[in-house]
This record gives structure tokens, sequence and C-alpha cells, in this order.
């Protein structure tokens, strides 16, 4: 693959980015560029956006994509924050004719994981590893000595007395919403994150997502048997990450 150069893009429920990722460095070369979500997120509109961004960088190599959903073999499982039509689609098939591009697609935080574990504040961490997003919605990655596991989508599993999965409470739209300073919410993440720590007994919690840059506002709040650190690649992480796993399925697929 030219230069170890690929194309990493992030699909979120606001915001279409991408930006060309150096696989050796781990970082973004380019400008990031953003294209907004098309409302409602069907996979057509979508699909069609994905392709302004591709000829934007007039790009014809390999593209990493991390996307909103449960994503198993291509296919998503699940539809968070975009149109639940999205559910039973391939997407790797779709946005791979849209770009005309081979194009590989993950979890959006299993990618921001990626991101952290290969270039960021988790390398060379072993163990049991947590990767939680806090964004408009609240996402996870899983790693257990460096390998993922994935699909976890940890935002979604119920609290305590909550009638509702827990992004309804803890997420970055949720505290807005409720009118929390971070301080209030940090007391509340606490309880979700202890929920975690009781499940699978982390020895690390990387957080990522745009709620991280707050973390001197409520790390006191946070109190665990673990580390909890903030992921520091913030918003090119899931780019990052996607470009990764696709230069690692591109150069590992059989040749014929």
């Amino acid at each position: 693959m030219k230069n170890h150069i690929v194309l990493g893009v992030d699909i979120g429920g606001s915001g279409i980015k991408g930006g060309l990722i150096d696989i050796k460095k781990g970082e973004m070369i380019t400008e990031r560029y953003r294209l907004e979500t098309p409302q409602p997120a069907t996979p057509a509109a979508v699909a069609a956006t994905f392709k302004e961004l591709i000829d934007h960088f007039d790009w014809k190599g390999p593209v990493g994509v991390g996307f909103p959903a449960i994503v198993r073999h291509g296919k998503a499982l699940s539809a968070s924050n975009i149109d639940a039509s999205w559910i039973g689609v391939d997407i790797t098939k779709l946005l791979s004719k849209a770009a005309g591009c081979p194009v590989y697609v993950l979890n959006d935080a299993d990618a921001a994981g990626i991101a952290a574990m290969h270039y960021g504040v988790g390398k060379g961490e072993q163990g049991v590893v947590f990767m939680i997003t806090i964004g408009s919605g609240i996402g996870s990655a899983l790693f257990m000595d460096g390998k993922l596991v994935p699909n976890t989508e940890l935002g979604h599993i119920y609290l305590k007395n909550n009638k509702e999965v827990a992004e309804k409470y803890i997420s970055g739209n949720a505290r807005k919403a409720r009118g929390l300073g971070w301080s209030a919410w940090g007391k509340q993440f606490n309880k979700y994150l202890l929920h975690l720590e009781r499940l699978f007994s982390p020895d690390l919690i990387i957080l990522g997502g745009g709620g991280s840059k707050q973390f001197a506002n409520f790390q006191d709040k946070i109190q665990l048997n673990c580390r909890v650190i903030p992921a520091g690649l913030l918003n090119q992480a899931g780019a990052i990450g996607a470009a990764y796993y696709a230069w690692e399925m591109e150069t590992t697929k059989p040749k014929h």
C-alpha cells in the first residue's frame, strides 16, 4: 500500500468527518474534512454524502470507516443516532459501491479504541482495557491483552432503577438536556463506570469522545479501583482507528 496512507472516515449522527492518515505515525496528514450528516440519515443519503467526502480527497485507495452501529461481517445490526433503515444493510458493500474504493467498516467506538491502543495512551497496555466514548451517545470498546472484543455497545446497558439504557442518562446529549454541570454529571457517570467495573474488573478505562476534553472538570468525581485516563486523540481518534483497521484488513487479505 502506497506510503502507508489510508483515508479514515468517522460517520456520526451529526457529522461525517475524514482525512488521510499516515498509518506508521497514527497521524492525520491533511485537514480534517467535515460534512453534515443528512437528516434523515438513510443509507442512500449517507452514501451520497460519503461519496462527496471521497471526491473531496480525490481518493482511490482503501477507506476505513467508523460507523455508529453494531457491525458484524460488514452489516449493520443496530442503528444508534442514525436512521433505523440501516439495520440489516451491508454497509461495506453500499459504501464501497458509492466510493469506487475498497471500504472496511467497524463500530465507531471500536475504531476510537484501536487508535488509543495502537498510538495513544493505551499503547502497550495489557489486561482488560475499556475505551468509553462520551459524545452524543456513549460508546465502548473492550480490549483483552491488546486484542479487540468487537461491538460491546455498553452504552446500551440498563442501570439499577433506570427504565432506559445508560446513554439516555449519561451521554453528552443527556447532560445538556438535563442541564447538568460537569461536576453533577460526573457523579452519575461514576455510577455507570462502577457498574462496568463490577461486571468486567478492568485494569484501565480510557475516556474518549468530546466529553473527555472536560476530564479535569469531573475527575474528582471518578472513584474506581482501576485507572481512568483521558485518551487525548479526541475528534481524530475515530478516523485514525478506522484507517488502521482498513490497512490491517487490506494487508492481511488473501492474495489471489
